[in-house]
């Protein structure tokens, strides 16, 4: 038997009856579901030091499981001594079984790690269902070795479902265990 992620027969065996009898959906296809997770960084000293984007790109592939690649720059910027072409950053998208796994590890590992840990914020929503949260700090993963850190970037990490209002997104990240902040305190 293939291994499958605890996230995901969690989601399956738990969260789709409830997001069934909450919304009072007729088929278990119009539940909403993760569809996919994005995971950038920029890197602002990228155009003088050539090193930080190697060390970035190891460092996502590190946390996320799979090999990151770099992002180019569009358009050219004179101000932030940018041109077109040159590498600005590190991203990763991660499907199904790896998706599953990073998330649970973000949710239960990583996110705890962040100091004056209160939640994440609920507003972060963009109207169409998907939530995006901005890490400070790469080095709340367990995949870092800190001691090997040149320098402290964040990460942000989209988390793309096939709901269709930020309500039904709200409820579905809710159940699979992301820790939203308390309205009441």
């Amino acid at each position: 038997m293939a291994y499958v992620p605890r996230l995901q027969t969690y989601y399956k065996n738990e969260v789709v009856p409830k997001l069934m009898e909450k919304f009072q959906y007729s088929s278990i296809m119009q539940v909403p579901k993760i569809e996919k997770i994005c995971i950038n960084q920029g890197i602002g000293g990228a155009t003088q030091d050539k090193k930080l984007i190697e060390s970035s790109i190891k460092e996502m592939t590190s946390v996320a499981g799979q090999l990151a690649v770099p992002t180019i720059a569009k358009k050219s910027v004179s101000n932030f001594k940018l041109r077109e072409g040159m590498t600005i950053g590190s991203k990763v998208t991660l499907r199904s079984r790896k998706m599953y796994e990073f998330l649970d590890r973000l949710i239960a590992v990583a996110l705890p790690r962040v100091r004056d840990f209160r939640g994440i914020n609920d507003k972060s929503f963009d109207g169409r269902g998907n939530y995006t949260l901005g890490v400070k700090e790469q080095i709340i993963f367990p995949e870092i070795d800190i001691d090997k850190v040149n320098n402290i970037t964040g990460y942000d990490i989209t988390i793309v479902t096939s709901a269709n209002t930020d309500v039904e997104a709200h409820a579905l990240l809710t159940e699979m265990g992301m820790p939203f902040k308390n309205r009441n305190n």
